[in-house]
């Protein structure tokens, strides 16, 4: 609906309420099922693992973890230092007293302008 201005209603503030417990729900019941079945995944084999298997396991997570800081690491050390910034267009300068500036920086003479 829209309201006399154009505007759109805002929502009452109890809409919703019932439908984000729902989504919290669905999203727990999944959660908890994912465990069960995890669980009887891992509970249920009778196969034993050598010691050099849970090795590779704990080596293969402390890589993963090294890599995932590393690579958050540079995003904030980017973010900070500013490289994320949009590129900017640095134009020639467009005034006489500017002209002079550079060309005394370079060793050659202003040039003169008849207006």
């Amino acid at each position: 609906m829209t309201s006399t201005n154009g505007q759109p209603d805002s929502p009452a503030p109890g809409d919703g309420k019932i439908a984000r417990w729902a989504v919290i729900a669905v999203l727990c019941a999944f959660l908890v099922g994912a465990g069960v079945l995890g669980y009887l995944g891992w509970s249920s084999t009778t196969t034993e693992v050598p010691a050099s298997g849970y090795v590779a396991l704990v080596l293969g997570v402390v890589f993963s973890l090294v890599v995932g800081i590393g690579l958050m690491a540079l995003v904030f050390y980017s973010s900070r230092k500013g490289y994320d910034e949009p590129a900017v267009l640095i134009r020639e300068p467009e005034s006489d007293a500017d002209e002079d500036v550079v060309s005394s920086r370079s060793g050659t003479p202003p040039t003169e302008r008849v207006h």
